[in-house]
């Protein structure tokens, strides 16, 4: 594991510049080493001042979203392509402004629940613009990985396997997987199976409890997970992610399904959830080498 981030969501909604500098701020006193934002839009926020902030901190950015349907890509209305196209161009020099180090996320469709399958021509839309935006992305020093998730937030890429097709169809070899333990768990059938399926494609990853709150309190096996992590040899970020109504923004609350308070006290939730990742860690990484020593 090279950093442990947490997410921005965790301390604020996101909706103002305090709000953004003082999760900067308390994700730094928790110990974590890098802070994810969320719909950093061009024009609404001081840049320069968090970026400033966030070097002062010691601390890397990662902005992850989810397209408008004004803007889905994966659309067959060229107009509507063409608009999540630039918006996805401003966003990556956004990410490059703010000293971000990758952007993830919803990049491939809107984020939101379809009324109608996917189609041929959408996915070629698709994967054209996340090709474009790969090579905006490397001229801007900025990662692309694209966040797998559940079928109520997109009707494109919701297991592993899929976003390795998406990813092949590209054409690009530095788009990788983000992929979330929340939504492996609901549509993957062995998500153990599935990280070890992504293998060196794995270039981000969510931790998060099936409720969406304290880690280690719900259905998920973590365990699983983290030696599946180290099976693969996985030495990049891990984020820690949970949404509560206590604090999430009302338009992520409709997108998600966060319809009640997950947890209240996010001081408590951020120190928990390190010392679980990094004990899950260790554990997994004890585990490998004991095998490895047989």
């Amino acid at each position: 594991m090279r950093r442990l981030g947490i997410h921005s969501f965790v301390w604020t909604d996101g909706k103002t510049q305090e709000g953004l500098e003082m999760a900067l701020e308390k994700s730094a006193e928790h110990g974590y080493r890098m802070v994810e934002l969320a719909y950093l839009f061009p024009g609404r926020y001081d840049i320069e001042r968090l970026a400033a902030r966030a070097r002062a901190l010691d601390l890397e950015i990662v902005v992850t979203m989810g397209l408008p349907p004004e803007a889905d890509v994966s659309s067959e209305d060229r107009d509507v392509v063409a608009h999540g196209r630039a918006l996805l161009s401003d966003v990556v020099k956004t990410v490059r402004d703010v000293g971000g180090i990758r952007l993830g996320g919803i990049l491939y469709s809107k984020h939101g629940k379809y009324d109608r399958m996917p189609s041929r021509d959408g996915w070629m839309n698709s994967t054209e613009a996340i090709a474009a935006t790969a090579e905006t992305a490397r001229t801007c020093g900025v990662e692309i990985v694209l966040e797998i998730v559940n079928r109520f937030e997109s009707n494109l890429l919701n297991t592993t396997a899929q976003g390795l097709k998406f990813i092949a169809d590209t054409d690009r070899d530095d788009v990788r997987l983000h992929l979330d333990t929340f939504h492996m768990n609901i549509e993957e059938a062995d998500p153990a199976a599935a990280i070890r399926l992504a293998g060196d494609r794995l270039g981000y990853f969510h931790i998060g409890e099936n409720y969406r709150g304290f880690l280690g309190t719900g259905t998920i096996d973590f365990t699983a997970y983290f030696r599946a992590l180290a099976d693969i040899g996985y030495d990049r970020d891990i984020t820690f992610e949970s949404f509560s109504g206590a604090i999430v923004d009302e338009a992520l609350s409709v997108a998600c399904g966060i319809w009640r308070d997950t947890w209240t006290d996010n001081d408590a939730l951020a120190a928990h959830a390190r010392t679980f990742i990094e004990e899950k860690w260790r554990e997994a990484a004890m585990a490998r080498q004991v095998l490895a020593a047989v």
